[in-house]
């Protein structure tokens, strides 16, 4: 007795089975996470080396160089890239996906380490972390107030707000865009310096060894002991200002020499909303913690601040999160949807009320139970999780319907219900299991495949593996169960025209195998050559409710300049009537929550431009139409390159070159950059080929500074205390009752600004203080504003905004450049950004199709005890090309990740149909004892209807999807054209080709008998 006979005689345990596995995934959804996508063990190590004050190029030879080689030498590195900046150098080694995380952190450490003797003494330890792609930005704020100036709201935002949004779990940091930071200035009188023969440098280090509480030992008095402190510190900017300081013989007054004010440090950030400034905060989220709990929390919190302190506004700027619900919601819409389409379907084709229930009653326990199983693998509800639900909302009712649809064929026939369920599971049970299995090997082998497609589908292969496998446990116990003591007997329907004209069509095919072979070659042909005319992208464009435009000023900008052409960026932007909120940050942003040791110059040359658009539904154009109307009216603004920021996969082409000649690599980036302009329909084109920012440099003339005893690191502290104040770490500190803040000695503003006075800038030597340019020769050259490196060699990446323009599109323009068939010796391309992920993208689906290929046709094998006529099951896979690619043409997709899943699909659902003639054609040889051609023929004509039934089932389920019903589903839409697509052309042509595969493969298997001199026995199965 099988499990299906059992559970119709036994229907209590099925029951309750069904009932419990319900309960625990209606448990489970309510604690499932709703996320985008799953957080990915990304390999990836971030090496950040600081040395204060060096400019790209010093580190590049004195720093990186040293870091590479030896990081070089460490095991399954794939790329290396470096970012260089004034004073920072910021390497990130990527891992092949197979590495370990924890051994690349050590292995990378180990190398380090071994480089730390080939580095700058002065160099500040290097911070080795893993590189987390789980911490994103969950939304971003903008705060005001009527009563508090902007240094105290910039430290409500560090303190009161940061301290309290800290708390909520999830929150990984908060970042301050905008703002000020406290602290006090200490502007020195360069006459008075002079006068006294005291350098800058001088005073900083003074004022630091006197502001400050050093312990002093240990006493014991009175027969107690005592810890002995010295207290040196001071509280306020005027006691700064009233201290004695010493200079040799001689004692100064701090406020004698310089003007001591309580003010803020040099504004290198600001933002603004609607043009108006405000104090910006951004919320990141942590690693392992989903979007929409964290906004939740935040959002909770925030109501809280608000109502102690009514005094500060806080505006949501935009979040990351309503795409998310949106997308949620989307996915459970055309989950219902899709479910009752095919229950429709059931009833349209059985026309009996009861085999519908049984049908539907099947939809829920399939799905429900796949959310217990998430649980306990702790998944989420994200955008792979819900596509592979969604996706086999049709596949969960197919098994149902087979076994249902067969139940009634035998009611028809005069059996009692429950003689009827029992011969009729007993006679497709073989087929019903063979279809799950199939299934299951197709899905699941995406969760192993390695590299990023592997990363990206593990949830979504044993999301869809999970709910199929509930579904052939529903099909297998439920519902022949309900079917035996639900349903009652039906007459017998004769044929009708259409099932009798396809019977004829069938016997037409089997009489002529040779014509209908050519036939069905030459359709796979033809479905082949649309390959190239199909456009290729790795992600489709989603229509969004955000845009993002960088833009950057020439270097030696300042904030204000970068400020006015951001504010012009912002009034072009507010011409188009979708455009609702804008939000412009300048410069770097910086951590909320603590004063921020700053070891670089943040790039005030550089802002970001928020548009909130209005949403999907109140507009007629997307996005991407959008982003096309404002590229020409950006591109009239002068001295500046407005580009998109390439957040959204698929919105920029990226062409990157690499070599280790400054010179030839710029001129080519150049070169390749007017041949991108060519290409139509483009956007704006940018390099990060950086240009040439003033420096000031300071030659020493070694023989006469060797003569005064003056050494080029003097030179370099005095002109650094001078201009922009020592080193942050050491500075000396004002203590406040809550923090600290800095005291920054450094001369006036006017003295800074003037090259004349910083040559009269004193250094002191062995012989006493001398002029600065007694002994240096000060000039003005160029030199670059930051160093891209990767795999050890210079790059420059070329940056096109694509505006809706496929990236193989694109690329097959770029294919024909001759700036790039002609490249300078020792410049080379290599694949970058989206390019290089198409790569990965299409050689991982490429192993993922053909293992679930090889899969399911051991499967086959194993099921049907037999090597030929699983190649039946398989010969109609190449009929659903046609389809697939033929709708992608007809609709305007693209070939991308969401379609290839669609392929990926189509090759278990396709051979499902298959399965179920092959089986029934094998049992009816074996156990009716019919000829060759006879069982074809009685096969098609019990199994016709049942592939029929559950083809239009799946359809219908994935109809909401194909339509783009709702905002942000373009992924989920191309997919479900292909599998549409793919499905009908696959079920009409299969109908008709497969027996005639099934003929000719069970022929060349008799002939292969009879020349080993065996005559051939009955057809195996299983």
């Amino acid at each position: 007795m099988n499990f299906s006979t059992w559970a119709i005689r036994q229907p209590t345990p099925s029951i309750l089975l069904s009932f419990m596995l319900t309960l625990a995934g209606l448990f489970a959804f309510r604690g499932l996470g709703i996320q985008s996508l799953p957080d990915m063990n990304f390999p990836a190590v971030s090496v950040v080396a600081s040395l204060p004050g060096a400019t790209p190029t010093q580190l590049e030879t004195e720093v990186v160089r040293p870091l590479e080689d030896q990081i070089a030498n460490v095991s399954a590195i794939e790329h290396i890239d470096v970012t260089i900046t004034d004073g920072t150098a910021s390497l990130l080694i990527q891992f092949e996906y197979e590495k370990d995380i924890q051994e690349a952190l050590d292995d990378v450490r180990d190398a380090v380490t071994r480089a730390r003797t080939l580095l700058p003494d002065n160099l500040r330890e290097p911070v080795i972390s893993r590189f987390d792609t789980g911490m994103a930005s969950a939304a971003t704020y903008a705060v005001t107030s009527d009563v508090l100036d902007e240094n105290e709201l910039s430290w409500f935002v560090d303190d009161t707000l940061s301290k309290a949004l800290r708390t909520v779990s999830g929150v990984q940091q908060i970042r301050r865009q905008g703002g000020v930071t406290r602290e006090v200035l200490v502007e020195l009188d360069t006459t008075r310096l002079q006068a006294l023969n005291i350098t800058a440098g001088e005073v900083s280090a003074q004022l630091r060894a006197m502001q400050q509480d050093a312990p002093s030992g240990r006493g014991d008095l009175g027969g107690q002991e005592q810890v002995v402190r010295t207290v040196g510190r001071v509280d306020t900017a005027e006691a700064i200002g009233a201290m004695a300081l010493p200079f040799g013989n001689r004692r100064l007054q701090l406020d004698e020499i310089a003007t001591v004010r309580d003010t803020v440090a040099e504004r290198r950030q600001l933002s603004l909303l609607d043009g108006e400034p405000v104090v910006g905060f951004e919320v990141l989220r942590a690693r392992g913690f989903d979007e929409v709990t964290v906004y939740n929390g935040v959002t909770a919190q925030l109501d809280e601040i608000r109502a102690k302190h009514p005094q500060i506004k806080i505006v949501e700027v935009v979040n990351r999160v309503d795409p998310v619900l949106n997308n949620y919601r989307e996915s459970m819409r055309a989950l219902y949807e899709g479910a009752i389409l095919a229950v429709i379907v059931v009833m349209l084709f059985l026309r009996d009320w009861r085999a519908t229930l049984i049908s539907a009653i099947a939809l829920p326990l399939s799905i429900i139970p796949t959310f217990a199983v998430m649980g306990l693998l702790g998944y989420t509800l994200n955008v792979l999780t819900l596509l592979a639900i969604t996706l086999v909302i049709g596949i969960l009712v197919d098994d149902t319907i087979v076994e249902i649809e067969n139940i009634m064929r035998h009611l028809r026939n005069g059996k009692p219900p429950l003689r009827a369920a029992i011969d009729a599971v007993n006679e497709i049970g073989l087929a019903v299991v063979a279809t799950t299995l199939t299934l299951v090997a197709v899905f699941l082998p995406t969760a192993f495949v390695g590299g990023l497609v592997g990363e990206l589908f593990q949830q979504f292969g044993w999301t869809a593996s999970v709910a199929v496998l509930f579904s052939l446990l529903v099909a297998r116990l439920l519902t022949p169960m309900l079917a035996a003591h639900f349903l009652r007997p039906h007459a017998d329907v004769p044929d009708g025209p259409i099932m009798l004209h396809y019977l004829a069509a069938v016997r037409w095919c089997l009489d002529r195998p040779g014509l209908t072979s050519v036939l069905a070659a030459a359709f796979f042909v033809g479905s082949m050559s649309m390959v190239a005319h199909v456009p290729t992208q790795f992600v489709p464009a989603d229509d969004g409710t955000t845009i993002i435009f960088r833009i950057e000023l020439p270097p030696g900008s300042t904030l204000e300049q970068t400020r006015a052409v951001g504010e012009a960026a912002r009034q072009v932007a507010h011409q188009v009537p979708e455009v609702r909120r804008t939000y412009l940050t300048v410069g770097e942003g910086a951590a909320a929550g603590g004063r921020q040791m700053q070891t670089t110059a943040s790039r005030v040359n550089a802002a970001s431009l928020m548009l909130r658009l209005s949403p999907t539904e109140e507009r007629s154009r997307s996005q991407q139409e959008i982003e096309a109307a404002l590229a020409p009216l950006l591109a009239t603004i002068p001295g500046a390159r407005i580009l998109l920021s390439g957040e959204a996969p698929g919105s920029q082409l990226i062409i990157a070159l690499v070599g280790n000649e400054p010179a030839s690599l710029e001129s080519a980036a150049l070169a390749v950059a007017r041949d991108l302009r060519t290409i139509p329909g483009i956007g704006a084109v940018g390099s990060s080929a950086s240009l040439l920012r003033p420096e000031i440099v300071i030659q020493p003339d070694f023989q006469r500074a060797a003569e005064l005893g003056v050494t080029a690191e003097a030179i370099a502290q005095a002109m650094r205390v001078a201009t922009s104040g020592d080193y942050d770490f050491n500075l000396a500190r004002l203590n406040l009752p809550d923090r600290q803040i800095f005291v920054r000695v450094q001369l006036d503003a006017r003295s800074r600004n003037d090259l004349d006075t910083l040559a009269q800038l004193r250094v002191r030597g062995s012989r006493g203080a001398v002029p600065l340019q007694s002994i240096a020769d000060i000039r003005i050259e160029g030199g670059p504003t930051e160093i891209i490196r990767r795999d050890r060699s210079r790059s420059v990446t070329i940056t096109a905004d694509l505006q809706g323009i496929p990236t193989g599109d694109a690329m097959k323009y770029v294919d024909k450049f001759d700036s790039l068939a002609n490249l300078p010796a020792g410049v080379r391309q290599v694949e970058f950004g989206d390019v290089e992920t198409m790569r990965e993208m299409f050689s991982g689906f490429a192993l993922a199709l053909l293992a679930g290929t090889f899969c399911v046709y051991a499967v086959m094998v194993l099921l049907f005890r037999d090597f030929g006529q699983p190649l039946t099951v398989l010969a109609a896979l190449p009929l659903a090309a046609g389809g697939a690619l033929g709708s992608l043409l007809i609709f305007g997709y693209s070939l991308s990740i969401s379609s290839l899943i669609g392929l990926l699909m189509l090759i278990g659902i396709v051979t499902k149909n298959s399965i179920l003639l092959v089986d029934y054609a094998i049992m009816a040889r074996r156990e009716l004892g019919l000829d060759r051609t006879e069982a074809l023929i009685d096969a098609c004509h019990k199994r016709a209807r049942p592939i029929v039934m559950t083809t239009i089932a799946m359809a219908a389920g994935m109809v909401p999807m194909a339509l783009g019903l709702g905002g942000g589903t373009e992924f989920r839409a191309s997919m479900a054209v292909v599998v549409i697509g793919g499905l009908l052309t696959s079920t009409v042509l299969s109908l008709l080709v497969v027996p005639v595969v099934f003929e000719l493969v069970d022929e060349m298997s008799v002939r292969l008998l009879r020349r080993r001199g065996s005559a051939p026995g009955p057809q195996p199965a299983g």
